[in-house]
């Protein structure tokens, strides 16, 4: 393990600025918002943001702000948040981002995990908290290639049980954490203890059952008609991105807003006070100083190398697993309960009322109070 810190040089900052400034917005159809991809006006307000009042150095001190740590595992240096919970007993809990986000995803429930007692709860309920960077994201290696998440899992228990010492942890994880993390409920159950999901990682060729699994490959089938044009082309032509988006942070930011805009919850809550521009800029900012855009793009091909997730009749992951449901993902529609239980040991569903494909960053409250329940129940 070697200590890290994020360190932007001002010199690199003013040069991604310069592009940033420079860049000259092409035409967009008259009053089409968000329709045919990121609102023209939104993104020329998110320019002027970042380059009069976004504060790149207050940002570098709160992605400082817990101890974070690189490891060499296979041929990556990993890099990971490892924050130690207050009390005797603090349970080790891995919490895994997606895409488009981060391990910036988590900042709001880091420290109420790890110190309870800072935030109303009580000192037993405190945990080990370890977030890791996927391969090619943000601060950890660039893979030489695609990589699937069936092998990040097996990456991710060498860090708990090898690196870290755990012999057993919990794991949550939404978008690819939850693939991430349900591999490692199949391939690793001796030292996962349980899972906790916000979406449904694996999958099955099995037809609908019963009513309500018919609603919901219903809703599945028109949700990918409408949002992911864009997965279709970074799981076939990632590189075809690259040489469109190289140099161009102001691009980079317009794919990323948009996913973040699509897929939250947005019908209580305009899309700046769910995602408020500095959070939004941060993420943002991970993937353009770290040069990530593209790397992580190659993460999707890895999922159709390894079989994208289908699971063989009649195996399931046997690991113990608690699923929440968040009824505003309009990429990922919820699945009913009878069709988790296919997949998964299904030992706790929550459904709640608002949130979204982001929960961590949309409902951390909730998801809070959830993820203590759940270890309570869980860890043994």
């Amino acid at each position: 393990m070697t200590p890290f810190s994020v360190a932007w040089s001002e010199s690199d900052v003013d040069s991604m600025l310069r592009r940033v400034r420079d860049f000259k917005l092409p035409p967009a159809p008259a009053s089409s918002g968000w329709t045919y991809g990121c609102d023209a006006a939104f993104l020329e307000r998110l320019r002027e943001y970042w380059l009069s009042k976004y504060d790149w150095r207050a940002a570098m001190a709160r992605l400082n702000r817990f101890p974070q740590f690189t490891a060499r595992i296979g041929d990556l240096d990993i890099h990971f948040v490892h924050v130690r919970g207050e009390g005797s007993t603090p349970r080790p809990l891995m919490l895994t981002h997606g895409w488009p986000g981060s391990h910036y995803e988590f900042w709001r429930l880091i420290e109420p995990l790890a110190f309870p007692s800072r935030h109303g709860g009580c000192t037993e309920d405190a945990f080990d908290v370890v977030v890791p960077t996927l391969p090619g994201f943000g601060f950890s290696s660039k893979p030489a290639g695609p990589m699937g998440q069936r092998a990040t899992a097996t990456m991710w228990n060498e860090l708990m049980t090898q690196v870290l010492g755990y012999e057993r942890y919990l794991a949550q994880g939404g978008d690819w954490g939850a693939v991430v993390t349900s591999w490692l409920g199949v391939d690793h159950g001796p030292s996962v203890c349980a899972i906790h999901l916000n979406m449904m990682g694996l999958r099955s060729m099995s037809p609908a059952r019963n009513e309500a699994e018919q609603r919901w490959l219903a809703a599945s089938q028109l949700a990918q008609m409408q949002f992911s044009g864009y997965a279709a082309l970074q799981m076939s032509k990632p590189q075809s991105l690259a040489w469109a988006a190289a140099n161009n942070p102001l691009g980079q930011a317009a794919w990323i807003a948009e996913r973040f805009h699509d897929w939250s919850d947005l019908r209580t809550h305009d899309f700046e006070a769910v995602h408020p521009l500095d959070e939004l800029l941060s993420n943002i900012m991970i993937y353009v100083m770290t040069d990530s855009f593209v790397s992580s793009a190659w993460y999707y091909p890895g999922v159709a190398h390894e079989g994208f997730c289908i699971l063989p009749e009649g195996k399931r992951c046997e690991t113990p697993t608690a699923y929440v449901s968040f009824p505003g993902d309009s990429l990922v529609p919820s699945p009913p309960r009878s069709r988790v239980e296919l997949l998964y040991n299904l030992t706790r569903w929550r459904e709640f009322e608002h949130g979204g494909h982001f929960a961590a960053m949309e409902c951390p409250t909730e998801l809070l109070q959830d993820l203590r329940e759940w270890a309570r129940e869980s860890w043994q």
